[in-house]
Protein backbone atom coordinates (compact mmCIF):
# COMPACT_ATOMS: atom_id res chain seq x y z
CA UNK A 1 0.00 0.00 0.00
CA UNK A 2 1.55 3.25 -1.15
CA UNK A 3 -0.30 5.07 1.63
CA UNK A 4 1.65 3.07 4.23
CA UNK A 5 4.96 4.34 2.83
CA UNK A 6 3.75 7.94 2.73
CA UNK A 7 2.33 7.81 6.25
CA UNK A 8 5.44 6.10 7.61
CA UNK A 9 7.72 8.72 6.09
CA UNK A 10 5.49 11.55 7.30
CA UNK A 11 5.96 10.22 10.84
CA UNK A 12 9.72 9.94 10.38
CA UNK A 13 9.84 6.14 10.79
CA UNK A 14 12.05 3.64 9.01
CA UNK A 15 10.58 0.36 7.77
CA UNK A 16 12.37 -1.38 10.64
CA UNK A 17 10.87 1.06 13.18
CA UNK A 18 7.35 0.49 11.85
CA UNK A 19 7.80 -3.29 11.82
CA UNK A 20 9.04 -3.28 15.43
CA UNK A 21 6.09 -1.18 16.60
CA UNK A 22 3.69 -3.57 14.86
CA UNK A 23 5.43 -6.64 16.31
CA UNK A 24 6.29 -8.11 12.91
CA UNK A 25 9.55 -8.65 11.05
CA UNK A 26 10.78 -6.08 8.55
CA UNK A 27 10.34 -8.41 5.56
CA UNK A 28 6.64 -8.85 6.33
CA UNK A 29 6.22 -5.10 6.75
CA UNK A 30 7.95 -4.39 3.42
CA UNK A 31 5.56 -6.82 1.69
CA UNK A 32 2.59 -4.94 3.12
CA UNK A 33 4.03 -1.59 2.05
CA UNK A 34 4.88 -2.72 -1.48
CA UNK A 35 1.59 -4.61 -1.93
CA UNK A 36 3.31 -8.00 -2.32
CA UNK A 37 0.99 -9.29 0.42
CA UNK A 38 -1.98 -7.95 2.37
CA UNK A 39 -2.25 -7.61 6.15
CA UNK A 40 -5.02 -9.40 8.04
CA UNK A 41 -7.89 -7.26 9.31
CA UNK A 42 -6.34 -7.36 12.80
CA UNK A 43 -2.97 -6.27 11.47
CA UNK A 44 -4.62 -3.60 9.31
CA UNK A 45 -6.20 -2.17 12.46
CA UNK A 46 -2.78 -2.07 14.15
CA UNK A 47 -1.28 -0.31 11.13
CA UNK A 48 -4.07 2.27 11.17
CA UNK A 49 -3.49 2.88 14.91
CA UNK A 50 0.25 3.25 14.36
CA UNK A 51 -0.21 5.93 11.72
CA UNK A 52 -3.14 7.68 13.39
CA UNK A 53 -5.60 7.01 10.55
CA UNK A 54 -8.57 4.69 10.02
CA UNK A 55 -8.67 1.39 8.15
CA UNK A 56 -11.08 3.08 5.70
CA UNK A 57 -8.39 5.61 4.86
CA UNK A 58 -5.80 2.85 4.28
CA UNK A 59 -8.24 0.96 2.04
CA UNK A 60 -9.13 4.06 -0.02
CA UNK A 61 -12.77 3.97 0.96
CA UNK A 62 -14.55 7.08 -0.36
CA UNK A 63 -15.27 10.07 1.82
CA UNK A 64 -12.42 9.38 4.23
CA UNK A 65 -10.24 12.33 5.16
CA UNK A 66 -8.51 11.14 8.31
CA UNK A 67 -5.67 13.36 9.54
CA UNK A 68 -2.06 12.25 9.81
CA UNK A 69 0.07 12.80 12.90
CA UNK A 70 3.57 14.30 12.74
CA UNK A 71 6.09 14.48 15.59
CA UNK A 72 6.90 17.79 17.28
CA UNK A 73 10.57 17.93 18.24
CA UNK A 74 12.14 20.04 20.95
CA UNK A 75 15.54 20.08 19.28
CA UNK A 76 17.32 18.52 16.31
CA UNK A 77 20.55 17.10 17.77
CA UNK A 78 23.78 17.04 15.78
CA UNK A 79 24.44 14.11 13.51
CA UNK A 80 21.11 12.35 14.12
CA UNK A 81 18.80 11.84 11.15
CA UNK A 82 15.33 13.27 11.72
CA UNK A 83 13.74 9.82 11.52
CA UNK A 84 15.97 8.59 14.37
CA UNK A 85 15.18 11.35 16.87
CA UNK A 86 13.48 10.02 19.99
CA UNK A 87 12.99 13.39 21.75
CA UNK A 88 9.37 13.87 20.66
CA UNK A 89 7.45 16.45 22.67
CA UNK A 90 4.04 15.91 21.12
CA UNK A 91 2.23 15.18 17.86
CA UNK A 92 0.28 17.52 15.61
CA UNK A 93 -2.39 16.48 13.14
CA UNK A 94 -2.28 17.50 9.49
CA UNK A 95 -4.91 16.99 6.79
CA UNK A 96 -4.40 13.65 5.04
CA UNK A 97 -4.04 15.29 1.61
CA UNK A 98 -0.74 16.88 2.71
CA UNK A 99 0.91 13.46 3.02
CA UNK A 100 -0.50 12.16 -0.24
CA UNK A 101 1.67 14.57 -2.19
CA UNK A 102 4.66 12.49 -1.09
CA UNK A 103 5.85 15.26 1.23
CA UNK A 104 7.21 14.59 4.71
CA UNK A 105 6.63 16.89 7.65
CA UNK A 106 7.85 17.44 11.19
CA UNK A 107 7.11 19.96 13.89
CA UNK A 108 9.44 22.08 15.99
CA UNK A 109 8.71 23.90 19.22
CA UNK A 110 10.11 27.43 18.94
CA UNK A 111 12.52 28.50 21.66
CA UNK A 112 14.28 31.82 22.12
CA UNK A 113 13.27 35.26 20.93
CA UNK A 114 15.21 35.74 17.69
CA UNK A 115 12.16 35.21 15.46
CA UNK A 116 9.76 37.48 17.34
CA UNK A 117 7.32 39.02 16.72
CA UNK A 118 6.18 36.52 14.06
CA UNK A 119 7.13 33.45 16.10
CA UNK A 120 7.09 33.29 19.89
CA UNK A 121 8.64 30.83 22.36
CA UNK A 122 6.31 27.87 22.71
CA UNK A 123 4.84 28.20 19.21
CA UNK A 124 4.79 25.02 17.15
CA UNK A 125 5.88 25.32 13.54
CA UNK A 126 5.15 22.65 10.94
CA UNK A 127 7.94 22.19 8.42
CA UNK A 128 8.05 20.35 5.12
CA UNK A 129 11.25 18.31 4.95
CA UNK A 130 13.44 19.51 2.10
CA UNK A 131 17.08 20.41 1.58
CA UNK A 132 16.55 23.55 -0.52
CA UNK A 133 14.53 26.71 -0.09
CA UNK A 134 13.75 29.99 -1.78
CA UNK A 135 15.11 33.28 -0.51
CA UNK A 136 12.85 34.74 2.15
CA UNK A 137 11.50 31.44 3.47
CA UNK A 138 11.62 30.59 7.18
CA UNK A 139 13.61 27.40 7.69
CA UNK A 140 15.15 24.98 10.14
CA UNK A 141 18.87 25.06 9.30
CA UNK A 142 21.75 22.90 10.56
CA UNK A 143 25.04 24.79 10.90
CA UNK A 144 28.45 23.21 11.62
CA UNK A 145 26.75 19.88 12.25
CA UNK A 146 25.42 21.48 15.45
CA UNK A 147 21.85 21.77 16.73
CA UNK A 148 19.41 23.26 14.25
CA UNK A 149 18.54 26.94 14.27
CA UNK A 150 15.35 28.54 13.00
CA UNK A 151 15.80 31.65 10.84
CA UNK A 152 14.64 33.40 7.68
CA UNK A 153 16.99 32.41 4.87
CA UNK A 154 18.19 35.11 2.48
CA UNK A 155 20.02 33.90 -0.63
CA UNK A 156 22.22 36.34 -2.52
CA UNK A 157 24.90 36.09 -5.24
CA UNK A 158 27.63 36.08 -2.55
CA UNK A 159 26.12 33.46 -0.24
CA UNK A 160 23.43 32.80 2.30
CA UNK A 161 22.28 34.82 5.33
CA UNK A 162 20.35 33.53 8.34
CA UNK A 163 18.18 36.51 9.23
CA UNK A 164 16.49 36.81 12.64
CA UNK A 165 13.21 38.75 12.60
CA UNK A 166 13.95 40.37 15.96
CA UNK A 167 16.19 43.43 15.33
CA UNK A 168 17.95 42.80 18.67
CA UNK A 169 19.68 39.81 17.05
CA UNK A 170 22.36 39.97 14.37
CA UNK A 171 22.13 38.15 11.04
CA UNK A 172 24.75 35.52 10.22
CA UNK A 173 26.20 35.46 6.69
CA UNK A 174 27.92 32.51 5.01
CA UNK A 175 29.81 32.58 1.73
CA UNK A 176 29.16 29.81 -0.80
CA UNK A 177 32.39 28.13 0.34
CA UNK A 178 31.28 28.28 3.98
CA UNK A 179 27.88 26.83 3.10
CA UNK A 180 29.69 23.88 1.51
CA UNK A 181 32.50 23.44 4.04
CA UNK A 182 30.85 24.02 7.43
CA UNK A 183 28.30 22.77 6.17
CA UNK A 184 25.09 24.81 6.27
CA UNK A 185 22.09 22.56 5.48
CA UNK A 186 18.41 23.33 5.06
CA UNK A 187 16.32 20.75 6.97
CA UNK A 188 12.82 22.02 6.32
CA UNK A 189 10.68 24.99 5.33
CA UNK A 190 7.86 26.35 7.50
CA UNK A 191 4.41 25.67 6.06
CA UNK A 192 2.29 26.43 9.12
CA UNK A 193 2.39 28.14 12.52
CA UNK A 194 0.34 26.80 15.42
CA UNK A 195 -0.06 28.95 18.49
CA UNK A 196 -1.95 28.03 21.62
CA UNK A 197 -3.62 30.82 23.52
Amino acid sequence: MEKMRILRMARGLTQKDAAQRLGIDRTTYVKYETGASSPSLTQLGRIADLFGVTTDFLLDRPGENAPIRVPVLGTIPAGIPLEAIQDILDYEELPAHMALGGHEYFGLCVSGHSMEPDYRPGDVIILRRQDTCQSGQDCAVMVNGDDATFKRVRISPDGLTLQPLNPSFDPIHFTHDEVRDRPVRILGVVVELRRRI
